[in-house]
């Protein structure tokens, strides 16, 4: 069969490379893709993700048994909508369901609705009174863009000072356009996070392994909040027992209050979530898969991805199985980022035995070039933590220039539990 990916960074690149390891998928297609891709024979397609008409015609052109979106803003758009419309099959959520990642003021109510536990809020449209209220608050306390803004609308402050900027930026400068029209002010909450990501259809969800990803820009947690500097799974620190609770006590009524609510859910559901002294609580949901925790999580996927998907589109339960092995993956970005960055910087060819997944490049004189914040990711696998460092860090560490940038501290919060832990025995 052939199957069509929409997007074109390194989610999709490990998406599409998943789904074309399966014995059933004769052709990937990625609209639009990117160069990085066609080394794994992935075939791009020139198509933006926002041409919902060029997209439908290609679809029913090339036989295309069914699409899956990978970024958020086609499905935000309706991209689901249009497709179904059209008589074809698309794994996503419609575009009312989708408001769980677009609309931060729609997901709290959501969650206030159904009991879904989370930090307490208040939503603004008007700068003064955002501003009363975090006058009269505690800090830290974090300030959110109510709509999408690729990773960057997420503000912990610290002061009054800063809380004032953060609000003026948003709400007065709409820094982020429409998304920035309201906001969400909620209390910090402090914990250990993870990402729980679900293969969903309507009333039925089925639970992937969790993941942790690193959003500052700058090792120790340092620097402004990115698309995702890196990620790993498992997740050591966090318990069976939690993962479980949060499955029970947030997965679960989420998907059934989405039914209730009329905005019934199909795809993946991404699960931000801290583990808090009460237990897991959401901090953001996402209406896609993430990015990088895509990269690592199908990374340990042992079935077949084209498979699970074909079975939840025929109400079929899905084999789904992981391997136990641990999977580490840091980006490299460009120089900047996520502020002002360079482009066309030619890109290293890195060796080792680690998987590359390619994000914003482009081709120059048949060599890969860069064209985006975040460049690339290195994947890799092994059979304990250590040793998955060692893997990417090798290959990255052979890197001398000063065009990229990359973290060299994915993970360590898991280094440190499992340090303490084998101290402790």
């Amino acid at each position: 069969m052939n199957v069509l990916v929409i997007g074109s960074g390194g989610r999709e690149h490990a998406i599409a490379k998943k789904l074309l390891a399966s014995p059933t998928v004769a052709h990937v297609y990625c609209a639009p893709g990117n160069p990085g891709m066609c080394q794994d024979g992935i075939e791009c397609v020139a198509i933006n993700e926002d041409n919902h008409a060029s997209l439908i015609s290609f679809a029913k052109t090339n036989e295309i048994r069914w699409t899956l979106v990978g970024p958020e803003q086609p499905l935000i758009n309706g991209i689901v909508d249009d497709f179904e419309a059209a008589g074809l099959k698309i794994f996503g959520p419609n575009q009312a369901a989708s408001q769980i990642e677009g609309s931060k003021a729609f997901a709290k109510q959501i969650m206030t609705q159904y009991g879904i536990p989370t930090a307490d809020y208040q939503v603004f449209s008007d700068v003064e009174e955002a501003r009363a209220y975090v006058r009269n608050g505690k800090f830290p306390v974090v300030i959110k863009a109510d709509g999408l803004a690729a990773g960057k609308g997420v503000i912990i402050v610290q002061t009054l000072e800063d809380a004032y900027h953060a609000l003026d930026e948003m709400l007065v400068k709409q820094k982020f356009g429409k998304s920035s029209q309201e906001v969400v002010i909620e209390e910090f909450l402090e914990g250990e996070e993870f990402s729980l990501l679900s293969f969903v259809k309507n009333e039925t969800f089925y639970p992937m392994v969790i993941a942790q990803d690193h959003k500052r820009a700058y090792d120790k947690d340092r620097g402004p909040n990115t698309g995702g500097m890196g990620a790993y799974s498992p997740v050591p620190q966090i318990s069976p027992a939690i993962v479980n609770q949060a499955i029970m006590e947030i997965v679960k009524p989420t998907v059934l209050g989405m039914i209730d609510n009329g905005t019934p859910f199909t795809g993946i559901l991404y699960t931000g979530l801290i583990n808090t002294s009460d237990g897991p609580k959401v901090i953001e949901f996402n209406a896609r898969f993430g990015d990088p925790e895509t990269q690592v999580i199908l990374s340990r996927l042992t079935s077949d991805l084209a498979k699970i998907i074909d079975d939840l589109f025929a109400d079929n339960i899905p084999e789904i199985t992981w391997s136990d092995e641990v999977a580490v993956g840091v980006v490299l970005a460009a120089k900047g980022y996520p502020e002002r960055y360079e482009k066309g910087v030619l890109i290293p060819e890195f060796t080792g035995e680690i998987e590359t997944f390619y994000a914003g490049v482009a081709e120059k004189d048949n060599r890969l070039v860069t064209n985006g914040g975040r460049v690339m990711l290195l994947n890799a696998t092994a059979p304990d933590l250590e040793q998955a460092l060692a893997k990417v860090y090798q290959s990255l560490d052979s890197y001398q220039a000063s065009d990229l940038f990359y973290r060299s501290d994915i993970a360590h919060r898991a280094l440190k539990y499992l340090s303490d832990a084998s101290a402790f025995n």
